[in-house]
């Protein structure tokens, strides 16, 4: 597909060549971490579907009238549905007048004949935020598609997923994309120098999308360096500072999580041609979403006040009385999303970070993502026990997943704050 906007996972995109030339299947659920490129690639496959080129082997040319109308996402024939509202889900809609944008919506659009006559394609992004009632209404259309139509299943994590659902779709699992491709993606986009280009592809941990949103917004690139820089400090801090610290961290990465999802919006503007390597919502794309078990079967997690049970015994380092009224306030004002989306992007620049940590305790410094803090995270990783950091990170990737599960974000974030490994006193 040599018109494809997809870069960086050459198995996946020779599957939708296949797709493209022969018979795309019904259903079509692209897996992998968030920002790896599964909408992008799922927009390949229906610009590929919907072409009007006369060479087949060409799909997707980008130069035809339904290249274009998919580029700048007025197809008639292509349709799209992601997460929005509050609580960050993909809507069902009303039974009875269904408002558009939501599943119910969906399935009465698709039953409908093509308006261009031909291939019809459906993209839900983030599809693990579908609710059980959701995925229930879908099911019917994933069981008897209407002909020639194409649903596209675009997910974090597939176990969020019913197992019927999961049984009706071919499956393409999209990895991190490699370092190099990302350079070469930026400056392929003219988003970034070479110097840049090289930092922001070992810092966002095999994302594209989320490596474009950084280099659309410079200044986040530096408030996600001063959150770590914050978070190493917090290590020599005491319960009572961890505490006050916790909710300004969060408060902080509200404003990066909204510098990140304003620069997102610039680039999936029609003007800026298709959305690279951009996948599914901005809470998505900020969290990363960190490796870590997942909850199975339908079996419940251990919630946020199980997690908040499990913290260390008071110690020093108190902070002045008061000090973190002003976070909490803020805290206070943020929409429900917008916490969980702060919360999410704490969590991500948190997860590197102690990635990081424990590669620095390993002597690993050539695989440091961010080589910037190598001095003082040689240093910290000096001054905490063995083990510590990878212990933390797989705490991260449980608190990941109990996020998902609409946990309380500032609670989350004061557990974490307390369990993040103690510096010596050396």
């Amino acid at each position: 597909m040599e018109g494809a906007a997809t870069r960086g996972q050459p198995a996946a995109l020779a599957a939708v060549g296949r797709m493209v030339a022969g018979a795309a299947p019904h259903a079509l659920l692209l897996v992998g971490p968030a920002g790896v490129g599964k909408t992008t690639l799922a927009l390949d496959l229906a610009a590929g579907l919907l072409c009007d080129a006369p060479d087949a082997a060409a799909h997707p040319c980008r130069r035809c009238r339904g290249c274009r109308m998919v580029q700048s996402g007025n197809h008639p024939d292509l349709h799209r549905l992601a997460p929005e509202g509050p609580g960050g889900q993909v809507r069902l809609g009303d039974p009875h007048h269904p408002e558009p944008g939501t599943v119910r919506h969906l399935v009465g659009e698709l039953a409908l004949l093509p308006v261009e006559g031909g291939a019809r394609v459906a993209i839900v992004e983030a599809a693990h935020r579908l609710n059980e009632d959701g995925q229930h209404a879908l099911l019917k259309t994933l069981e008897e598609p209407p002909p020639g139509v194409t649903i596209v299943l675009c997910a974090d994590d597939e176990e969020a997923l019913l197992p019927t659902i999961r049984s009706r779709c071919v499956r393409l699992r999209l990895g991190p994309v490699a370092a190099r491709a990302i350079e070469g993606l930026l400056a392929e986009r003219g988003v970034a120098d070479a110097p840049t280009a090289a930092r922001l592809a070992r810092l966002v941990g095999g994302r594209p999308g989320l490596a474009l949103a950084y280099a659309a917004a410079p200044e986040s690139v530096r408030r996600r360096e001063a959150l770590a820089r914050q978070l190493l400090d917090l290590l020599a801090t005491g319960r009572r500072g961890r505490l006050v610290t916790g909710r300004a961290l969060l408060a902080e990465a509200a404003a990066l999580a909204e510098e990140l999802a304003a620069a997102r919006e610039r680039l999936a503007a029609p003007a800026g041609g298709a959305s690279v390597g951009i996948d599914a919502t901005p809470m998505d794309v900020a969290a990363g979403r960190m490796a870590g078990p997942r909850s199975r079967g339908g079996r419940p997690a251990r919630s946020a006040a199980t997690a908040a049970s499990d913290t260390p015994a008071a110690d020093s380092g108190a902070a002045p009385d008061g000090s973190g009224e002003a976070g909490q306030e803020a805290g206070a004002r943020l929409a429900p999303a917008d916490r969980r989306r702060a919360a999410a992007t704490l969590l991500d620049v948190w997860s590197a970070l102690a990635r990081d940590l424990a590669v620095a305790a390993a002597g690993g410094r050539r695989a440091l993502r961010d080589p910037a803090l190598l001095e003082e995270l040689e240093a910290a990783a000096a001054s905490i026990p063995s083990g510590a950091a990878s212990a933390f990170l797989a705490r991260l990737g449980r608190a990941a997943e109990l996020l998902d599960q609409n946990a309380n974000p500032e609670l989350l974030v004061d557990v974490l704050a307390l369990r993040w490994p103690r510096a010596s006193a050396a």
